[in-house]
């Protein structure tokens, strides 16, 4: 069975990616979006300036949790975002 990551964790992975740019990850603002064109994205807030990740970024950033919070190995780990219609945005790892 695959093990799933929640909306929350993912935001979370969001802004411990930023703690490698020399942020605080408690200064990260983050919203998950889903558009049927282009996909799953997070609009980025720190400091008043908002990036945008697109999905790519996004995986990065849950490589990086993968890595450091759970422990595992962030490349060998399969990472499939889901669109979950009570859940919100996760993540199934394989």
């Amino acid at each position: 069975m695959a093990q799933i990551i929640n909306e929350q964790d993912i935001i979370n992975a969001i802004c411990l990616s930023q703690a490698y740019q020399n942020i605080r990850p408690e200064d990260v603002l983050v919203e998950l979006t889903y558009e049927d064109d282009a996909g799953f994205g997070a609009e980025v807030e720190v400091n008043g300036q908002i990036e945008v990740l697109n999905t790519a970024a996004m995986i990065g950033a849950l490589r990086v949790w993968i890595k450091d919070v759970l422990h595992g190995d962030p490349f060998s780990t399969g990472i499939e975002l889901v669109l979950d219609d009570e859940e919100g945005i996760i993540a199934k790892l394989s």
